[in-house]
């Protein structure tokens, strides 16, 4: 019934093997497989098709249920027609009244164009219950093959893209396309491969060296994500959890992560591993805007959202990308309950030319919005820098962050004590000689920098909740997310949504 071998020289896995070992051992059931075809058309008859060239039904990864589809290449080429499109809708649809994940495994030509407006009836359903899905039950899509015009819009709306290397491809229009429009060569893997929507476009979220690889990172996802907003990170197995005044462990390698020096970089990462469990993170988007680090984690087993700005990459300022990931991510993390920890070493919005006529206002608003709006846990710690409106947008206590907490090294300011000097006194001192510029200039830094570039300004306003050392962050931050396990938005205005400036 499976052609593997016609697979397995493309050098891919069958749709049935990819089902079998991405699952728990014998846990698949098979739902729909003598569904098949309906149309007489263009040379196809009705049934010509076994399961119409798509593998649903369910199963369990690491004991948590899931739903699954995988699209089958070798059945005229996983091509999608009306009965394709309603098996994979229905088993969206069974994933939401189950409360539990859905993964599609995507292997496809596109639409079956024998059965014209059918094939993109299809479509609609599964975008419809994309959308209906989405904040509800996580949407994982692995592009295990070709994905290309309507076909990539379902992944586009779910929640995390896995790509892989040599296997796949994603594009609106395809090359030939391109060829015939604007007369541009460019191979497929150029337009639409997996480095490139790892690095480039932003679409992927995950970025592997092979289908066995990828496979195990989706079981790594599965097993920290909540099967449902309704059952967030405190809803269950609450006995489990260590009370916050008991097992208190400092971590005494965070106090030497920044440097002395304020204008010299630092891996994020070092503090990410100070505050989170042993070998619990998991990067989101790792190649693609890095001067912002987002991903899951977990602290003393409670599962949490990051994001962090990344001094070691354009000094972790903001721009149009970085801001695009950050909303995202947020709104992930708030739409399944996941308290939202942020990581502040911010210097600014990148400024340019290029930024502004990219809509860095639309952008960065995304991030101001998506906090604002985020009702779970938000707690903010402020690593080093802080300045200007990046420091309103990363989680600031004006945004509603439940705590904001400062390291000593906290600079918290409108600009940096050079840029603030040459502004505030730059006609004083163009009339000066050189000397007494430079002896002059260094003053004004000195008192800027005594009287703004601390945290204690902004402690006092009640802006930062606490300074803390550096080695008691974990801690604090777990007692916090204890002491916040039953928190209820209070601020509520009657209205059907906002408009997210997308």
């Amino acid at each position: 019934m499976y052609n593997m071998e016609k697979q397995h020289k493309l050098g891919k896995l069958h749709a049935l093997e990819r089902i079998c070992m991405l699952l728990d051992k014998d846990s698949f059931r098979e739902i729909g497989s003598n569904i098949t075809n309906q149309e007489d058309a263009f040379n196809i008859r009705k049934g010509q098709f076994p399961y119409d060239g798509v593998i649903t039904g369910y199963g369990t990864i690491g004991g948590q249920k899931v739903v699954i589809y995988s699209e089958d290449f070798t059945v005229i080429g996983g091509t999608l027609g009306k009965q394709h499109g309603y098996k994979i809708a229905n088993a969206i649809k069974l994933a939401i009244q189950s409360r539990c994940p859905v993964i599609g495994i995507n292997d496809s030509g596109g639409a079956r164009i024998q059965e014209g407006v059918n094939a993109l009836a299809g479509y609609g359903e599964i975008f419809y219950y994309n959308t209906m899905a989405s904040g509800y039950i996580p949407q994982i899509s692995i592009i295990a093959g070709n994905c290309a015009g309507g076909a990539v819009y379902s992944p586009g709306i779910t929640d995390f893209i896995f790509v892989i290397d040599n296997i796949s491809q994603m594009f609106v229009t395809g090359p030939k396309v391109i060829k015939s429009v604007t007369n541009e060569d460019i191979t497929a893997d150029a337009l639409g491969g997996a480095n490139v929507h790892a690095t480039k476009s932003g679409v992927a979220h995950f970025h592997m060296p092979d289908e066995k690889e990828c496979f195990r990172k989706v079981q790594e996802l599965i097993a920290i994500l909540p099967p449902c907003y309704e059952e967030g990170f405190l809803h269950s197995n609450r006995s489990s959890i260590p009370a916050y005044n008991t097992e208190i462990v400092f971590n005494d390698s965070l106090s030497n992560v920044i440097p002395k020096q304020s204008n010299h970089s630092y891996d994020i990462h070092d503090v990410i591993s100070g505050i989170v469990d042993d070998d619990s993170f998991l990067e989101v988007q790792e190649e693609f805007a890095r001067n912002v680090v987002v991903g899951f984690a977990r602290i003393k087993g409670i599962a949490i959202g990051i994001i962090a700005d990344q001094p070691k990459y354009m000094a972790g300022v903001l721009d149009c990308d970085s801001s695009d990931k950050a909303a995202r991510f947020i709104r992930y993390c708030d739409a399944f309950n996941l308290p939202i920890i942020t990581l502040t070493d911010v210097p600014g919005f990148l400024p340019g030319k290029d930024q502004e006529y990219k809509g860095i206002i639309r952008h960065g608003a995304k991030l101001l919005y998506a906090y604002s709006e985020a009702t779970t846990i938000k707690i903010n710690i402020i690593l080093r820098k802080a300045y200007g409106g990046a420091y309103i947008a990363m989680s600031s206590k004006h945004l509603r962050a439940d705590f904001v907490y400062a390291w000593p090294t906290a600079e918290i300011a409108v600009m940096g004590a050079d840029g603030a000097a040459d502004i505030l006194y730059g006609k004083k001192m163009k009339d000066m000689n050189p000397t007494e510029k430079m002896i002059f200039r260094q003053e004004k830094i000195d008192e800027y920098n005594e009287k703004f570039m601390n945290p204690q300004i902004a402690a006092m306003n009640g802006y930062v909740d606490e300074i803390i050392k550096p080695e008691a962050t974990r801690e604090r931050i777990y007692g916090d997310i204890m002491t916040l396990a039953e928190k209820r938005s209070l601020d509520h205005v009657i209205k059907k949504h906002g408009n997210i400036p997308l």
